[in-house]
């Protein structure tokens, strides 16, 4: 049984899902018309995944704090661990491990809050499948893509329309909301400003990961890469399908982020 599959059998048996909303959805819905259609479907609960991206750059920043010397690959992106777990395994010594992604200190959040539901995170990663079911199978998370939630809503034909009063359960008001575009964990955490100039670096773009992780390797002046496998960022992810440009989804980002 595939996911889709997964979650309408779930909602047909009226379960209590949590509905974990990546950072990115702004590219592929509306806010908050996608917390009323994901109501309607029948959640018991949608919160952002921004929270738990809160969480995220609490840990890592204790992990700086407490290893000064040291050196990281961030690793919220599983497609970056896994591709240099198979293709350049010797470099996986650098990730910040102990770290959670933000999917997963949302699960963490939402298993503690909501302890008698299921987490269902909706977001632009096919990876995340690999993350929720190989790495953390205890936390019992079912991804979905966005363009799979599209399928959903059309199996119950779920229309878009809004509810003005309708907002996340748990939500997050913070900068974390730019979490998905490329550099948003070095920006969103304050890092950017508290190291030297050069000790942070950014990439995004498949074609880019291998070389700034070598590079990263060879240049101890880096002390942190902020790196994200999809071009743009989690913005480029192929579970959103959408005509916008990387500039044109950045945009509605940082928009989303400014208005809530």
């Amino acid at each position: 049984m595939n996911e889709i599959d997964s979650l309408i059998q779930a909602l047909s048996e009226k379960k209590k899902l949590v509905a974990m909303l990546a950072p990115s959805f702004p590219i592929a819905f509306s806010y908050p018309s996608i917390i009323t259609m994901l109501r309607k479907l029948g959640f018991t609960y949608v919160v952002e995944v921004s929270l738990g991206a809160e969480k995220t750059n609490e840990e890592l920043a204790e992990l700086l704090k407490d290893n000064p010397n040291s050196r990281y690959i961030t690793s919220p992106c599983p497609t970056v661990v896994r591709m240099v777990h198979q293709q350049i395994p010797q470099y996986a010594k650098y990730f910040t491990h102990g770290v959670d992604s933000p999917m997963i200190a949302t699960a963490k959040i939402v298993k503690e809050k909501y302890p008698d539901c299921q987490p269902i995170f909706i977001g632009p990663c096919i990876v995340k499948k690999l993350e929720a079911t190989e790495d953390n199978p205890d936390l019992n998370i079912l991804v979905l893509t966005y363009t799979e939630i599209d399928q959903v809503f059309a199996h119950f034909n779920i229309q878009e329309e809004t509810e003005t009063q309708d907002q996340f359960d748990l939500g997050e008001q913070g900068i974390t909301k730019i979490y998905p575009i490329d550099g948003g964990l070095a920006h969103s955490s304050g890092l950017i400003n508290s190291f030297q100039p050069g000790e942070i670096q950014t990439v995004s773009g498949w074609e880019n990961c291998a070389k700034a992780i070598k590079d990263f390797d060879l240049n101890p002046k880096i002390r942190l890469l902020d790196i994200l496998f999809c071009e743009g960022g989690c913005i480029g992810g192929p579970g959103i399908k959408s005509t916008l440009t990387t500039g044109e989804r950045k945009k509605k980002i940082l928009d989303y982020a400014g208005q809530t």
